[in-house]
């Protein structure tokens, strides 16, 4: 047995009861782990991420936020109690959530919710989706700015293309749909509607390239049915993340060709984002370990299934782009959404691909060194009024190609351009075009009752809406509120 390392202390829960919990988070062995005591139902040790060393890295990305100004909850039971949010929370909502219906076209074995399963609809009704919108756009100092439709399955809801619309209304600059594909499948003019009202995105469910991992993960063969989804969304023009739920021994092996698919297909997909199963349900002990991806395993198998194109050095921290947000809020002088999500919480690359090969952008372009250029650049920006403004704006364009090794970027694309127009247009469009000329491949690694760290849910940037007004980050609202709002806001399902 290798030395044991304290890392920190947390609070987390226990997977039986769900109670709160002291929690010591330590190194061993090369691996981070947690681990908490139950009196009812006795120790829990479990892996956190399984590389120390890639852990202690992401703490480079430790950037606190803010949180809200006006919170809709007091503090009084302590987190993850309070959740609504409350004053505690450290973080921007960057991306809210809403739940349109808990009904399915499926039944999978790994959904957070399914009315098939809970007996109860839970559908809010246009005007009580409206009024979560603009709960969400009612944050301060900043209004949420992207929205996403989830479930159960939204476009089961005959009125999805007007919620897109809404959404519209209501100011969300991005909006998108979380989806399993069926419906844009069989329904080609679907995709069409959307993207008319306004989507910007489908979030598309997608768990590998043959018939076996969704016979597994989700009870059917659904991978035509995935491939006449991106067909007809290519149609449309509507843009396309791939959502991979990741399960050991079920699809990890096949996350190298997902990746070659995207690159495939990139005309139409923007990015993928591989999410390691969650374990919200009482799961055995022994299959949450067997079963279990963190994300250093994933950053691995990229590199093996990959050929090292992409490799464990070429990710980032979600949290890495930071000075990004910080540059644009010196210069516009309005505050803007701050990515100061957690640094454990997920990771990141962007890739361009030339004759068929991969390259990530860090390969071209010193990436630290252009977050330290936009670093001085804000600091300079709040200290220099309007002359000064400008010349630090100048300094900074002048000094961007700095950042770039030509001798390595891709000869089919104009990196300096690109992010010149980023740098200084400051735009969705902008933003966009990079987008096109990219792959983002990143991924999310939600928490579940086993790996619950608190000090992530204070500072995590997506967050559900729900009717009585509160707004919940992902992780505590599919470990510990799903069940019981569902249970205030359903009514029971008719058979």
């Amino acid at each position: 047995m290798g030395e044991i390392m304290v890392i920190k202390k947390t609070k987390s829960l226990c997977p039986e009861c769900l109670k709160p919990l002291e929690a010591e988070v330590y190194e061993e062995q090369g691996k981070v782990m947690i681990k908490k005591e139950c009196p009812e139902h006795g120790t829990f040790d479990n892996v956190y991420w399984s590389s120390s060393d890639i852990y202690n890295k992401a703490e480079d990305c430790n950037y606190g936020g803010l949180g809200v100004s006006n919170p809709q909850t007091v503090q009084d039971k302590n987190c993850p109690g309070d959740c609504g949010i409350c004053p505690e929370h450290e973080s921007h909502t960057i991306l809210g959530l809403i739940d349109v219906t808990n009904r399915c076209n499926l039944r999978c074995p790994v959904c957070f919710a399914n009315a098939a399963v809970s007996k109860m609809l839970y559908e809010p009704s246009y005007e009580e989706i409206r009024k979560m919108l603009q709960n969400l756009r009612a944050n301060q100092p900043v209004a949420t700015p992207a929205i996403q439709y989830a479930g159960g399955e939204p476009t089961v809801r005959k009125d999805i293309v007007d919620l897109i619309k809404l959404a519209k209304e209501e100011g969300f600059s991005h909006t998108q749909i979380a989806t399993n594909g069926l419906r844009l499948a069989r329904k080609p003019e679907l995709a069409k509607d959307l993207k008319e009202a306004g989507l910007n995105t489908i979030y598309l469910q997608f768990d590998g390239v043959t018939a076996e991992p969704y016979l597994e993960i989700r009870n059917k063969d659904l991978f035509q049915i995935k491939l006449d989804a991106i067909e007809n969304c290519r149609k449309a023009d509507l843009g396309i993340v791939l959502v991979p739920t990741l399960v050991k021994g079920i699809n990890d092996n096949q996350i190298g060709d997902i990746i070659q698919f995207a690159v495939d297909n990139m005309d139409i997909i923007r990015g993928i984002n591989f999410q390691p199963v969650s374990f919200a349900g009482r799961t055995p002990a022994d299959q949450v370990e067997e079963q279990r991806i963190t994300i250093p395993d994933f950053q691995k198998f990229v590199g093996e299934q990959t050929n090292s194109q992409i490799v464990i050095n070429d990710f980032y921290p979600a949290s890495s782009v930071k000075s990004i947000s910080e540059f644009v809020e010196a210069i516009e002088g309005v505050p803007q959404v701050a990515f100061t999500c957690h640094q454990h919480c997920g990771t990141a690359t962007y890739v361009f691909v030339e004759d068929g090969n991969m390259i990530p952008i860090n390969r071209f372009v010193d990436v630290d060194k252009f977050f330290e250029l936009l670093d001085k650049s804000a600091d300079d920006l709040k200290d220099g009024g309007i002359t000064g403004k400008a010349r630090t704006i100048a300094r900074a364009t002048r000094d961007l190609p700095k950042t770039i090794d030509r001798s390595n970027s891709p000869k089919s694309v104009d990196i300096k351009s690109i992010l010149t127009s980023v740098f200084k247009d400051r735009s969705y469009s902008s933003l966009g075009d990079f987008h096109h000329k990219t792959l983002l491949i990143s991924c999310m690694h939600f928490m579940d009752p086993w790996n619950f760290d608190e000090d992530r849910v204070k500072r995590c940037v997506i967050h559900y809406a729900i009717p009585d007004g509160r707004i919940i980050p992902f992780c505590t609202m599919n470990s510990l509120y799903r069940e019981e709002i569902e249970k205030e806001f359903a009514v029971p399902l008719k058979s």
